[in-house]
């Protein structure tokens, strides 16, 4: 059972009085394990597939000559399609729930796929991984849902659980791309529509199950929303910081995700494999860190995880532009290591905050991630060609040092008993 002890808000504009934050009612049932543990590897699937299209940049500037722009422009638009859809999922979902989404969702993935293996120009490229942003854009919200719906209680670990499949997928994915796509070609992605298949059919087997948990909760008392006791300008002030913390987050993680295998190519003179093995040390660091935040989270307080994990990195982010090539690897290990935790808690946070928005802020906070990883992506594009890879790196070394805005985020505690 869940139980909200009291802590002082610092918000500037709240009052400096604590805050009561009464305790949750009861879970309805346990945690549904299956359904976390299914849901989660749809994640894998899921974002192994996105995770394909940043893994073979190397191999698509070459193919299509482009330029760092161009490769900005890439994940442009596939995350900001992705980043324009999912509030408009979530929002839609919390007032009409749609279990069979998520199986539908895919169909865009598997037809972005096969696009991709056969595009024949830069524009078709750009159609097909806007398919593969859209599926994205589907699944993340409701799967969040199905994610808080199957907790029974411990929000965070059921975020964290969900959350983490989608790094290993998204550490997975490069790897695939090192034995797979590289060796055989750009017609080799369609090979991984088998995935979006899997992942479809596992998907519709959840919505089942998810549109029998929707009867069972309709015929149940409506439980009144915690009173947090913070005014209605805290609790914006208190997301609008949380957007800038997921803007440090997704920035940087860009910087890493897009064009640490450039970094490494131009600085260390590595082969297009070899900086993929590194880039598969960052996603896999963030896939193992990412389970330890939501559970601790629910244990020590929200804020706590934000504190160690935001501003913590930063140390090790302004070593790196300077590091060597063992070093890099090190750091970059650490790095992910340590910021993984920030965006299971902040989902959750935001979800406090505002209770009976559980699509729409999943999707508004996975989209804000997706949308800004794009930005950054083309403006770090940009910044590279009229610059230096090597330039882009020590400007975003300096990112992490935003969530010194964490100081003024109200406490709220959280305690999981058994």
């Amino acid at each position: 059972m869940l139980r909200e002890d009291s802590a002082a808000a610092t918000l500037s504009e709240a009052t400096p009085a604590p805050i009561s934050a009464p305790a949750a009612a009861s879970p309805s049932s346990q945690t549904v394990y299956p359904v976390l543990f299914a849901i989660s590897f749809c994640h894998v699937l899921n974002d192994m597939m996105q995770a394909l299209v940043p893994s073979i940049y190397p191999l698509l500037k070459d193919a299509f000559h482009l330029d760092f722009a161009q490769i900005g422009y890439i994940t442009l638009t596939w995350q900001m399609t992705a980043s324009l859809l999912q509030p408009v999922v979530g929002a839609v979902a919390d007032k009409r729930p749609m279990p069979y989404s998520l199986a539908f969702g895919m169909i865009f993935t598997l037809s972005g796929l096969l696009m991709a293996a056969w595009a024949p120009s830069y524009a078709m490229l750009l159609a097909a991984v806007a398919l593969i942003g859209t599926g994205s854009a589907i699944f993340h919200p409701e799967s969040s849902r199905i994610a808080r719906m199957a907790s029974g209680g411990r929000y965070g670990l059921a975020q964290s659980i969900f959350q983490v499949g989608g790094n290993l997928g998204s550490a997975i994915g490069p790897l695939m791309a090192a034995f797979i796509i590289l060796p055989y070609g750009q017609q080799a992605i369609g090979w991984f529509g088998v995935a979006a298949l899997l992942a479809a059919f596992i998907l519709f087997r959840i919505g089942t199950w998810y549109a029998q948990r929707q009867m069972e909760r309709a015929k149940r008392p409506v439980r009144p929303a915690r009173d947090l006791g913070l005014s209605p300008r805290a609790i914006w002030i208190s997301i609008g910081i949380l957007v800038a913390l997921s803007f440090s987050k997704s920035f940087y993680t860009t910087s890493i995700s897009s064009f640490l295998q450039f970094y490494l190519i131009d600085r260390f003179a590595v082969d297009a494999r070899t900086s993929q093995m590194f880039l598969f040390l960052f996603t896999g660091s963030v896939a193992l860190g990412t389970f330890f935040g939501g559970p601790i989270g629910d244990r020590i307080g929200r804020k706590a995880v934000l504190w160690g994990s935001v501003l913590g990195c930063l140390p090790f982010t302004l070593a790196l532009p300077y590091a060597s090539l063992f070093w890099t690897g090190v750091l970059v290990a650490v790095i992910g290591l340590i910021l993984a935790s920030t965006f299971s808690v902040i989902l959750v946070y935001a979800q406090e905050l505002l209770p009976g928005k559980t699509g729409l802020v999943a999707g508004v906070f996975l989209g804000l991630a997706f949308g800004l990883s794009g930005v950054g992506a083309a403006l770090l594009g940009k910044l590279a060609d009229m610059t230096s890879i090597s330039f882009v790196f020590s400007v975003c070394s300096v990112l992490p040092a935003i969530g010194i805005l964490v100081m003024f985020l109200p406490d709220i505690r959280n305690e999981v008993r058994s």
